[in-house]
């Protein structure tokens, strides 16, 4: 278990880092992508979407949410992601649909610090930023 503090600056300085910001939302985009087909279908992305049980919970309490709600709202997820709305989701539109909702956070969070406990192995957006910038200070540092 490993303790991160970040705030907005934090979360933008990892985007900033194209390459960095590129490689994580690639190497997501590949986990996501089950077939390997190169590009995300309405059911991998609401694969990925359930994983994260953003709309069943409540500050982590389980909510009971209509299953046609739930198709609802994961197709209109689907449809944000699927720009040119060809029926899927190719790896660029999932960078910049993740650029955006990374780069919201960081706009909610300011500059107001928070802390979060995350397992070692979580794979998570914001660990990763807050490893980049932890990284990035080392390197001030020596």
């Amino acid at each position: 278990m490993g303790v991160v503090v970040i705030d907005g600056s934090t979360v933008r300085s990892f985007v900033d880092d194209e390459e960095q910001f590129k490689k994580t939302i690639d190497e997501r985009f590949a986990a996501l992508d089950l077939n390997n087909d190169g590009v995300l279908s309405r059911s991998e992305l609401r694969k990925a979407f359930e994983s994260m049980r953003l709309l069943e919970s409540h500050f982590g309490v389980d909510v009971v949410t209509p299953q046609d709600e739930l198709t609802s709202l994961y197709d209109s997820i689907f449809e944000k992601f699927d720009a040119d709305q060809s029926g899927s989701v190719d790896r660029e539109e999932f960078r910049s649909e993740m650029k955006k909702i990374v780069l919201a956070i960081a706009d909610g969070l300011g500059s107001c610090p928070i802390t979060m406990a995350l397992d070692d192995d979580e794979d998570n957006l914001l660990k990763k930023a807050a490893d980049l910038e932890a990284s990035k200070l080392e390197k001030k540092a020596s």
